[in-house]
């Protein structure tokens, strides 16, 4: 069966993030995958900043597209068995985009903090957030990943400290790519809800 149009239209501006997403085979756990581990390292090398932004800002484009073709009433709907709907899962994947790399720049700068970061994976969105909000969050998102990955660029293959009970350690450039594979996960979901509304 071909890819979805909608994956065809990310891979082609996205390739290093759904290698990577291909890996997961629908599992969320990463940790022990090496197949995962190996795609991470074999896709970011040094200087590969600026290019690995250029893909998260294609997944901000279809996380956005995917947003204004939600009817308000999509937007806000009950998810019922799904587990969250649209508004929740947008705002967790925009907070994730942003919280993930800005870690990884803290750590390219030397600027790790004692008290060490904790991961919360899981955390969803206000169900009821409003399109306006969370168009501001996207656009936010936006701009803090761009200031991260300049920090990042030239410390892609240095290691972060940040640990994450789906992924483990990654290097700081690897957590720039794994936020596009996060978005992506996401927006499989958002597609798979657009088309049951």
């Amino acid at each position: 069966m071909p890819p979805p149009a909608w994956l065809e239209a990310v891979e082609r501006r996205a390739p290093r993030t759904v290698a990577v997403w291909r890996t997961l085979d629908g599992e969320e756990e990463a940790t022990d995958n090496g197949a995962f581990h190996a795609e991470l390292e074999q896709q970011v090398t040094p200087g590969d900043a600026p290019a690995l932004l250029a893909e998260a800002d294609a997944l901000a484009d279809a996380l956005g597209g995917v947003l204004a073709a939600c009817s308000d009433d999509q937007l806000n709907a009950p998810a019922g068995d799904a587990g969250w709907n649209v508004a929740e899962i947008f705002a967790h994947a925009t907070a994730s985009r942003r919280w993930l790399v800005h870690a990884a720049a803290l750590a390219a700068r030397g600027e790790w903090p004692e008290e060490e970061p904790r991961t919360r994976p899981g955390i969803p969105g206000a169900a009821d957030a409003p399109r306006e909000l969370l168009e501001t969050y996207l656009a936010k998102s936006r701009r803090s990943m761009a200031t991260s990955a300049a920090a990042i660029a030239g410390h892609e293959t240095e290691p972060c400290p940040l640990v994450h009970p789906l992924t483990g350690f990654l290097t700081c450039g690897q957590w720039l790519l794994f936020a596009s594979v996060h978005d992506l996960m996401h927006l499989e979901q958002l597609h798979a809800l657009a088309a049951d509304g």
